[in-house]
């Protein structure tokens, strides 16, 4: 069993920064591959970004350039620093782990197992 807590959140002006941090509990993170999804209002839940547990990663088109994804193993947290923020990232953002160990990384909701409550993060113009 894994449990993921969010935080980092908050109100930010267009074009500032935010780190979202998620910390895991269990002693085989450093295996898995580990994701930042987003739900607003309304929508569906997103894919933002995804690190593998060798550091690999990907990104949402709109997300590359000004986010980026991380993960330190030693304290069993992932990271997801958002610079040049805009209205359009407002939202409640997520972790998820996949502890499938499958080769490819996913962007895929259903194939994450573990998610975290969430953090909100809201961005004003």
């Amino acid at each position: 069993q894994v449990q993921l807590v969010e935080s980092g959140g908050g109100l930010v002006q267009a074009g500032g920064s935010l780190r979202l941090s998620c910390a895991a509990s269990g002693r085989t993170f450093s295996r898995y591959h580990m994701g930042w999804f987003r739900q607003a209002p309304g929508k569906e839940r997103e894919f933002v970004a995804t690190i593998s547990w060798n550091r690999s990663t990907y990104y949402k088109d709109s997300a590359k350039g000004r986010f980026t994804i991380s993960r330190d193993n030693a304290k069993n947290t992932v990271y997801l620093q958002m610079n040049s923020l805009k209205p359009e990232d407002s939202a409640v953002y997520y972790c998820a782990a996949d502890s499938s160990l499958r080769v490819g990384l996913s962007i895929v909701t259903y194939e994450y197992d573990y998610w975290g409550q969430g953090t909100q993060v809201t961005v004003s113009s």
